[in-house]
């Protein structure tokens, strides 16, 4: 909505465009498509009793994240939120209950996904505790 954007905001958004470019869209795709079905086995077989998983497993029909609800209910749920991001795991409240964890091709990795799942099961330990 500005006729003249400020040329010290748009420098930044160069940069990630030159970045996309040399990764390449398709490969981030496929990186993309592999990290969010890691992540949604290792949620499925490690944390199935405590998480449901809200999004499609369809590759399709998602894009690089995960909407999570705890199984406990909505207080849990942003209880774990918190005890996450205390633990430098960035996710997204969605309210009223859906936690979202997005590994993001570009900067993620398997083990951000392993982080992510082994700092859940330290909170359900301390939950149970």
């Amino acid at each position: 909505q500005l006729s003249n954007p400020p040329i010290l905001a748009l420098a930044p958004l160069r940069v990630s465009l030159e970045i996309f470019h040399r990764a390449g869209m398709q490969r981030l795709r496929e990186k993309s498509i592999a990290l969010t079905a890691y992540l949604e086995t290792l949620v499925r077989e490690h944390l199935g009793d405590f998480i449901d998983i809200a999004t499609p497993r369809e590759p399709e029909r998602r894009g690089c994240q995960l909407s999570l609800r705890v199984k406990a209910g909505r207080d849990a749920g942003r209880a774990l939120f918190d005890y996450l991001g205390e633990r430098g795991i960035i996710g997204d409240w969605r309210e009223p209950d859906t936690i979202r964890i997005a590994p993001a091709p570009l900067y993620n990795r398997h083990i951000d996904c392993l982080r992510f799942v082994q700092a859940t099961k330290d909170w359900v330990g301390h939950a149970k505790a």
